[in-house]
């Protein structure tokens, strides 16, 4: 009886063992993020922050024509690393030096396949990596489940569909509520835990692989849908396609690689969703050895306000023409803005990106913005560079500076590989790009640093669709993943309430202020004045402080925030420091009380801000200019009425 109490004991020993054998831990650096890994029929995970389970029984698997990464894992080695290194990006959209340090957990399995775990003081991240002797292969579909262990809200992006352009409000959708059959959702996407904890769910090194989106589970839990590779197209017009016929898979990809990261961002404080730089972080190193002929900044743009500038020195007929591109030339020269955007209707054809509108004279206007150092930017068609693929050369030889790319408005394998290309070939011929109809930035825009922005946001192109109450989202959702080309600056405002706004005298939502504190909050490496530089002389004061506010920047500080309804940024660029502040509509004024400690201990510094009128709140121009002297320690007052601003510049 002793012996065989003995032999049982020891079988359930050994089971406990081979069991305990098959769960791995990965902890972050400061000890507070953990991620637990189990080999059972699937490889599942779950994420822990200071022993609070957020994201439970998540599960992964790849799977292929030939095989299933994931299912009945067979663990053949296990290897640990902790990397602690300062990345300096060539675009500095938030840091101009970026601490990464993470503890890495790399599990390889028998069929020559790994997976990688990555624990972040800020969040986790996994990806695929695959070997072996094959050329080439086909991915059926992945598999990416997260469980929610309680119900949580779930801020995102909702489209009909796989063909967007990723310009949908935001909507706010209870996780238990959320089913299969509802509309999906793009990335990046924000999950309030309704603890102390928020997860943004992003991806990077985003290469020849579709976009992924998001969809319900019906069991309080979101899975990934993905886009098919497009066979073959049919004509749909100047601007797109239509895909005729789709393959039964996802991605046809090299056998041997590293799959795209799927990584979560997780942070205590709302502020913090905005200095975070995950994406950056886990993007592939750039391929460009000479940086040194990007250069960001801003941008003057005349679709926004009809290019109909007015007024005494305005003695020429307005348009798309000659004189007018000159007039906005002149405005960016005065200014020191680096360039202006030549949008639809500068070549003589869509089609036809070779022969300018002779109106519009284009060798001429560059020669002219050369003389003033303004550089021209062209507008196009994603299908009309996918048709002349020798453009960029060409343009080269003309002088142009850089392209803006439109209506892409899918994120299939062959889209992802259609603005790689694009920025490849533009990087070769000193070009840099802003994409717009298109995904959120995933890595590229660091591979190919030339890529100075991404659209993919409702922004003021959506004139009374774009207003406070949902733009709040943006600095901690789609501008928390990289550059976001929302394209600020009207200089007429209004309430909500009293709106009117049609080309040319278009307007925004929002406070004045609100609208130049968004050249601080908002992040992108080409930065548009959308309004009509008529208006810009007019409104001079306002105009002197938003042309010197930087695109990039040394460092980023979130002074107070929260996600939905405010936030308080401080930015350094050198020895100057500005503050922007927005807030959303839900109340008449709020008032915040923020130190000012990172300012230099030894200097006296003189601030001037630009706040909120006295009767903002129903006349949204209205704003005053105020300067004082400020100093380390000090604390600071804002106030800001409903859909209003701050904007400082401390120096």
């Amino acid at each position: 009886m002793r012996k065989y109490l003995f032999l049982v004991l020891s079988a359930c020993c050994l089971s406990w063992n081979a069991w305990a054998q098959k769960t791995y831990d990965l902890i972050s650096p400061n000890g507070e993020i953990k991620v637990s890994v189990r080999l059972e029929d699937k490889i599942y995970y779950d994420i822990s922050c200071n022993d609070e389970v957020l994201l439970k029984d998540n599960a992964m698997r790849l799977m292929m024509t030939d095989r299933t990464l994931g299912e009945m894992p067979k663990l053949s080695k296990k290897k640990q690393n902790s990397v602690k290194e300062t990345l300096t990006p060539v675009v500095p959209l938030k840091f101009s030096k970026v601490d990464n340090e993470y503890n890495q957990l790399l599990l390889s399995f028998k069929g020559n396949y790994s997976v990688e775990f990555r624990a972040f003081n800020d969040g986790v991240a996994y990806r695929f990596i695959t070997k072996g002797k094959k050329q080439t292969t086909e991915v059926l579909d992945e598999e990416f489940t997260v469980g929610f262990p309680s119900d949580y809200l779930l801020h995102m992006q909702q489209p009909g569909g796989f063909k967007t352009s990723c310009e949908e409000v935001y909507d706010h959708v209870e996780s238990a509520s959320w089913k299969p059959s509802d509309r999906m959702a793009i990335l990046p996407a924000l999950i309030d835990t309704r603890k102390q904890y928020k997860i943004l769910i992003s991806e990077s090194d985003l290469t020849d692989y579709p976009t992924m989106f998001l969809k319900g589970t019906g069991n309080n839990g979101v899975s990934a849908v993905f886009p098919k590779v497009p066979l073959e197209f049919g004509d749909d017009g100047d601007r797109s396609v239509k895909i005729t016929k789709e393959a039964n898979y996802i991605a046809r990809t090299e056998a041997v690689r590293e799959f795209p990261w799927r990584y979560f961002v997780i942070v205590k404080e709302d502020g913090k969703l905005l200095e975070n730089t995950m994406t950056y972080k886990l993007a592939d190193k750039s391929e460009l050895e000479d940086v040194s002929w990007i250069k960001p900044g801003q941008v003057s743009w005349e679709w926004w306000n009809g290019a109909i500038p007015y007024g005494p020195d305005v003695n020429f007929k307005a348009g798309c023409n000659l004189e007018t591109y000159k007039y906005f030339i002149d405005f960016a020269s005065k200014y020191g803005i680096p360039y202006i955007i030549m949008d639809e209707g500068w070549a003589k054809s869509t089609r036809d990106p070779y022969t300018p509108n002779p109106d519009v004279n284009l060798h001429e206007l560059i020669r002219y913005g050369k003389e003033k150092n303004v550089g021209i930017v062209l507008w196009l068609t994603w299908l009309t560079v996918e048709k002349n693929f020798d453009l960029f050369k060409t343009f080269n030889e003309w002088g142009v500076k850089g392209v803006k790319i439109d209506f892409m408005d899918r994120g299939d394998q062959w889209m992802v590989d259609f603005y790689e290309r694009v920025a490849r070939e533009a990087a070769k011929n000193h070009l840099f790009v802003d994409f717009h109809g298109a995904f959120k930035p995933a890595g590229l825009e660091y591979k190919y640093p030339n890529v100075l922005s991404y659209e993919g946001v409702r922004g003021m192109e959506q004139m009374g669709g774009c207003y406070p109450d949902n733009s709040i989202y943006q600095p901690f959702i789609r501008n928390a993943v990289g550059p976001m080309d929302y394209t600020p600056g009207a200089m007429i405002s209004m309430q909500p309430n009293v709106y009117r706004s049609e080309r040319p005298n278009s307007a925004s939502i929002g406070t004045r202020a609100y609208q130049m504190a968004l050249f601080v909050i908002l992040e992108s490496g080409l930065q548009m004045l959308a309004d009509n530089p008529t208006l810009y002389y007019r409104n001079a004061e306002c105009t002197e402080f938003i042309t010197q506010v930087p695109v990039t920047w040394d460092e980023t500080r979130v002074l107070d925030a929260k996600v939905g309804e405010y936030v308080i940024v401080a930015k350094r660029k050198g020895d100057k420091w500005f503050i922007g502040g927005m807030t959303n509509g839900k109340e008449n004024e709020r008032s915040f009380t923020v130190s000012l400690d990172f300012l230099n201990d030894s200097k006296n510094y003189r601030m001037t801000s630009f706040v909120d009128g006295i009767n903002a709140d129903r006349q949204a121009m209205d704003y005053r200019k105020e300067t004082s002297n400020v100093k380390k320690g000090q604390s600071l007052t804002i106030k800001m009425v409903r859909n209003g601003g701050f904007a400082a510049v401390i120096e």
